[in-house]
């Protein structure tokens, strides 16, 4: 009975020993291990069996990108101005071995260092070109930082200024000055909008005249083309008249001639022609030699009805 005892408890002991070296590596993790204090290799995913009493995990090492937020720190710019900037540091541990031994405590020697690398960048600038300068401030942290944590396995992705808290009269003076230019803005803001309804008034005015204009030129247009159009009805009257009594003359002259009248008879009727335009308001009266015959057959004609 008692040796069945101790077989059981040697079985759980070994059934733990051999547990216990047995290793299941996690995504995005990575174990440096050691033998008999020395390091002896690094773990990636998977399962992995140690050497019971003789191997150990040293470090259990995140592969993921981290954040660390730090505390503000006092800076001092060039023109003398004390004020304090917190930062955020984005890296990532690209070599386990490294982190491992490379430095005793990586996330203050980061905070240490990037404090550092913050005064030495804030030193050489004033204090407007640092409140303008994020940007570059974040691009020459990260540079500084990346090469410095290269030896102990560490790659600075990103550095980001969070924020920067200027002395307390410098942020009074900041803050009248951010309402003096809210102020002229609006003041700009209002006169423009002045100064575009006065131009659409005037645009307005102008449009109207020239519609007015407009409509005055297409009025007197239309006067004159009554007025043409009004003339040219008369002409083509009076035309027409004309050419109907021409017409009606020629018609009398046509029956004249077809009823077998002779050329006295017509030249009688060129005299009564001539009578009529005699009836004019005309002082001289040239008469042609033919009419001027008639006159005198006339008179013939005359004299031998007397007798």
């Amino acid at each position: 009975m008692a040796l069945a005892v101790v077989f059981i408890v040697f079985f759980i002991i070994g059934l733990w020993i051999v547990a216990s070296c047995i290793r299941i590596v996690p995504q995005a993790h990575a174990y440096v291990v050691e033998r008999l204090g020395a390091y002896q290799g690094t773990w990636s995913v998977g399962i992995h069996v140690k050497v019971p009493f003789i191997d150990r995990v040293a470090k259990r090492v995140l592969l993921k990108e981290q954040v660390v937020d730090f505390a503000p720190q006092p800076v001092i710019t060039k023109d003398n101005v004390t004020m304090r900037i917190d930062t955020v540091v984005f890296f990532q541990i690209t070599h386990p071995k490294l982190f491992a031994y490379g430095v005793e405590n990586p996330i203050m020697a980061i905070e240490n260092l990037t404090a550092t690398t913050l005064r030495n960048i804030i030193g050489e600038m004033e204090l407007d070109q640092t409140l303008t300068s994020r940007e570059v401030i974040n691009t020459k942290m990260r540079a500084s930082l990346d090469i410095a944590t290269d030896p102990w396995g560490i790659k600075v992705n990103r550095v980001e200024l969070k924020n920067i808290i200027p002395p307390a009269a410098i942020q009074d003076a900041m803050e009248k000055q951010m309402k003096a230019e809210r102020e002229r803005r609006e003041a700009i803001l209002r006169a423009e909008g002045e100064k575009k309804s006065t131009i659409l008034v005037a645009e307005g005015k102008k449009e109207s005249a020239i519609l007015e204009a407009e409509a005055e030129k297409e009025a007197a247009i239309l006067r004159a083309e009554a007025e043409k159009e009004k003339m040219i009805r008369e002409a083509e009257g009076e035309a027409e008249a004309i050419l109907k009594v021409q017409q009606a003359t020629a018609d009398g002259i046509r029956f004249i001639r077809e009823a077998g009248a002779d050329e006295a008879v017509l030249r009688l009727k060129s005299l009564e022609a001539f009578e009529k335009a005699a009836d004019g308001q005309s002082t001289k009266i040239i008469i042609p030699s033919e009419i001027q015959g008639i006159a005198g057959l006339a008179s013939s004609l005359k004299e031998i009805v007397t007798k």
